[in-house]
């Protein structure tokens, strides 16, 4: 079967003025006095040079991707003589941009519906992203600011590039929750380091294997499913209904909480308990309709599916029933890697549905670890 890749979708958004009180000595760049003293003494910010760098990583994959960017220096002018695609929203700006059109920005890329929006500036740039993050939202900084505490940055713009090439291309990527944290920058000023914990935001890496979870590089099969059951069941809420779905992964689940197990049917598990066993797809839409509920699936090994395929009781009704943003789906790395960088498909009967599904979601692929992969 052909697969057709849906093109990757990535925000950007440029802190025009980030870094530029680095050259002048000034230890950050917030405030208008702060930016007037450094333009002052002939400093300039390096955004638009730096995420031209983060570009130039992905040269060639025009097919593969989209940007969709602020207009002017908050965006659009990175792409002076690159050949990569790129669509403008947002109204350009007259004069110094500031936290708020920042945030105005990430919100109106939310509201495009990229996969992943990229952010250039530094620790008080990722502060008002944070601000007007929706949850699983994902993020990459890229490094252009004098204060960088965050863990929301890549090591550095061609890291950034490299990171989306591999995301693009297929290949496994660690995603995870990352802090975001920045100084006062008068204390800062007086030789005084006061770090302060904003929030976090869901990122990629490049991809790492969990140390319980190895040997000689290779996953444990045993031990990854025990530890993906514990992470599972860890997070399952009181009085919540969990539709697990089939599979020898989610199975593991099953054994974990000691119930019994429809390895080619979806069960139905609340509270830790088995409430019902192999159910139909009619019973399920009953269920999910009168009481909050979540979605396990996991990825049929080699075909790559997680969706019509073996749970066609997860129908289109279902689902939107239950949530899109209620659907958890787990899987080893090994079992995904084995795909060879095929996206995860999805086929529910319902067109709309199936392209609502598409482009990235985060994999559970261990215990308090997972990684992006695309769904088409």
């Amino acid at each position: 079967m052909t697969v057709t890749k849906r093109r990757l979708k990535i925000g950007l958004v440029m802190n025009p003025i980030a870094g530029i009180g680095g050259p002048a000595a000034l230890k950050g760049s917030d405030g208008v006095d702060t930016v007037a003293k450094a333009r002052l003494a002939g400093s300039e910010s390096k955004v638009i040079e730096r995420t031209r760098l983060v570009l130039s990583e992905l040269e060639g994959l025009q097919e593969l991707l989209e940007f969709v960017v602020y207009p002017g220096v908050m965006g659009q002018d990175a792409f002076t003589d690159s050949s990569l695609p790129f669509r403008v929203v947002g109204q350009a700006l007259n004069g110094e941009t500031g936290a708020s059109d920042t945030r105005r920005a990430i919100e109106r890329l939310q509201g495009e519906s990229v996969d992943i929006i990229l952010f250039a500036g530094g620790d008080g740039t990722a502060r008002d992203v944070c601000d007007v993050l929706k949850p699983g939202q994902v993020v990459l900084g890229i490094p252009c600011g004098v204060k960088m505490h965050s863990g929301v940055f890549a090591n550095s713009p061609v890291s950034v590039g490299k990171i989306i090439r591999d995301i693009i291309l297929g290949k496994l990527t660690t995603v995870t929750d990352a802090e975001v944290r920045d100084i006062d920058e008068v204390a800062f000023r007086k030789g005084i380091v006061r770090a302060k914990y904003y929030g976090e935001m869901t990122v990629p890496e490049e991809l790492r294997y969990i140390q319980q979870t190895k040997s000689g590089g290779v996953e444990v099969q045993e031990l990854v499913l025990q530890e993906i059951a514990a992470d599972v069941i860890e997070a399952m809420e009181s009085g919540v209904q969990y539709l697990i779905g089939s599979g020898s992964t989610t199975a593991a689940i099953m054994d974990s909480l000691r119930q019994n197990n429809t390895l080619l049917g979806v069960d139905v598990i609340k509270d830790g308990q088995l409430i019902l066993s192999d159910a139909t797809e009619q019973e399920l839409f009953s269920l999910v309709t009168s009481a909050p509920s979540e979605i396990v699936i996991t990825v049929i090994g080699g075909q790559g599916h997680i969706l019509g395929r073996g749970n066609q009781q997860l129908s289109a009704r279902v689902i939107r029933a239950v949530g899109l943003d209620k659907i958890h789906v787990i899987a080893t790395k090994t079992k995904l890697e084995a795909l060879e960088g095929k996206p995860l498909l999805v086929d529910t009967g319902d067109p709309v549905l199936d392209d609502e599904l598409s482009g990235l979601i985060r994999v559970k692929t261990g215990y308090d670890d997972s990684v992006l992969c695309r769904v088409s």
